[in-house]
């Protein structure tokens, strides 16, 4: 609908443009040479410059001249010759300077274009788009970048099936911008490559640090700062006919349990140190192991969500709002959640914030219940 009355708008602009010129020159042409108001059209074709296509920009500078020099000709009996053609040589470079200025904005706008269309590849290529979909599971969720105009930012999120069983990963980089971007890009690869032939989730944290750690090595040689980043680990597998899970915590804020219509927060495995800072604990990450429910939902965060600020300074209610919503489907809870988010906040989010609702898809779930009720 915006891109409906965007078009829209561009194509009435240009008419109404013309109108006004031609009423205020109509109306000049019948008042006296007192009153000359047709001087103040000049903001037509600039305004078309700025709204409008080049050719109807141009259409709109052409009327423009044609009705500045009928006036000047022909309804101001007492001016100089000199002064007529001040007059018409003013309208012109009107017209020439709007001309220039719409194809400036239209080469920036086609610039513009081909940026978001690199930033969405990259977007592509960093984090995979939501809904995700891995083995027996479905995440829905948002991402939204704090940064105005910006795709990706400091929040990476993954959901994988590996011969260990289903494994997910959201994390948090310390900071924003390309600096953030670039040691999220590598600790989001190196979890997808771990997590894959790593036996547990503790070496797969020890990879990811590592590679955030050559990273950072690199970002010191070219003058930047180090990062660090909070990440929240968590993998299901089946065995003999029962789920078994762990979670690994790197900093992270703790995650939401949603069973039997009760929503729990939960600091499973909390304690452990951020990636890229694993090297100051003194000992090595442990994870916890978990025993979920079939029909269990997981909701999985960054601060973002949780410390984002009201305009009365309060934080954002998460677990009191996924309390209120436990009745809704999850495609339909992201969205609730994400609108009453920005809602909260006025949509002015401070962090990149982002949310992950995960459960097992509906056929996997009545399979495991009718092999459970079997047994």
């Amino acid at each position: 609908m915006p891109a409906d009355r965007s078009t829209e708008h561009r194509v009435w602009a240009p008419l109404l443009l013309i109108l006004a010129i031609l009423l205020v020159a109509v109306l000049d042409a019948t008042t006296g040479p007192e009153l000359h108001i047709s001087a103040f059209l000049g903001i037509a074709p600039l305004y078309a410059a700025l709204r409008c296509s080049f050719r109807r920009t141009l259409l709109v500078a052409v009327v423009f001249v044609v009705c500045l020099t009928y006036i000047d000709l022909f309804t101001v009996p007492d001016w100089a010759p000199a002064s007529r053609v001040v007059g018409i040589f003013g309208a012109c470079l009107v017209a020439v300077f709007s001309l220039m200025l719409c194809r400036t904005r239209l080469q920036r706008e086609a610039l513009h274009a081909r940026t978001r269309l690199v930033a969405d590849t990259v977007q592509r290529a960093m984090l995979r788009e939501l809904p995700l979909s891995a083995g027996a599971v479905e995440a829905y969720g948002f991402y939204v970048s704090a940064q105005e105009g910006a795709r990706v930012g400091g929040d990476i999120y993954e959901a994988i099936d590996t011969p260990h069983g289903l494994r997910l990963m959201i994390g948090d980089v310390q900071g924003k911008g390309m600096p953030a971007i670039g040691a999220g890009v590598e600790v989001l690869a190196s979890f997808r490559e771990a997590a894959q032939y790593q036996e547990s989730l503790e070496s797969v944290a020890e990879r990811m640090e590592q590679a955030l750690i050559r990273h950072n090595a690199r970002s010191v040689e070219q003058g930047a700062d180090e990062r660090f980043v909070t990440a929240l680990l968590l993998e299901i597998r089946s065995a003999a006919g029962a789920r078994q899970g762990r979670v690994l915590s790197c900093g992270h804020i703790p995650y939401y349990l949603v069973r039997h219509g009760e929503v729990t927060e939960r600091r499973d495995g909390e304690g452990g140190l951020p990636l890229g800072l694993g090297m100051l604990g003194g000992g090595p990450r442990h994870s916890v192991r978990i025993h979920p429910d079939p029909d269990d939902w997981i909701v999985l965060c960054t601060d973002g969500v949780t410390e984002a600020r009201g305009k009365d300074g309060e934080f954002y209610p998460l677990a009191e709002r996924l309390a209120g919503w436990t009745d809704l489907e999850p495609p339909e809870l992201a969205r609730t959640l994400r609108a009453d988010l920005e809602s909260f906040t006025g949509g002015d989010l401070k962090d990149d914030a982002t949310a992950l609702v995960i459960r097992r898809t509906p056929a996997a779930t009545q399979l495991s219940m009718a092999r459970a009720a079997a047994a």
